[in-house]
């Protein structure tokens, strides 16, 4: 597959977030993640944009593998979706996200969190 330019990454980023503030619109805070994961999903599937559900990455270090992460998902094989339903979005939210991004060489990742009376959206940017 060939990796999408910055213009493609930004369209298919904010086509996600439309859909996220769309089911945020319909059911408002107060679920548990798995709920917004799965009216994401069927979102997407309605828009035909592709997507992995719960992807295992590995994770290596000096050669050797530590173990296995999960992302929520891998949005169209490019943008890493981290779907929270919390307060607010801190630090450590954004730190994880970027070790999904450095496993995974993706350059962009999205958290998504439903907890608020507004969705809250942080893009976060690999620098490689």
């Amino acid at each position: 597959m060939v990796a999408k330019t910055a213009k493609e990454l930004n369209d298919v980023s904010n086509l996600i977030i439309g859909i996220g503030i769309d089911i945020h619109k319909k059911l408002g805070p107060g679920f548990q993640e798995k709920i917004y994961e799965e009216a994401l999903l069927k979102e997407f599937k309605k828009a035909a944009i592709g997507f992995e559900k719960q992807k295992v990455i590995r994770v290596d270090y000096d050669g050797q593998s530590l173990g296995n992460q999960r992302i929520d998902l891998l949005v169209d094989d490019e943008i890493i979706l981290e779907i929270k339903a919390c307060t607010k979005i801190i630090p450590i939210h954004r730190d994880q996200v970027i070790s999904y991004l450095k496993t995974t060489d993706k350059r962009l990742g999205l958290i998504l969190n439903f907890g608020r009376s507004k969705l809250e959206i942080k893009r976060v940017v690999n620098n490689f």
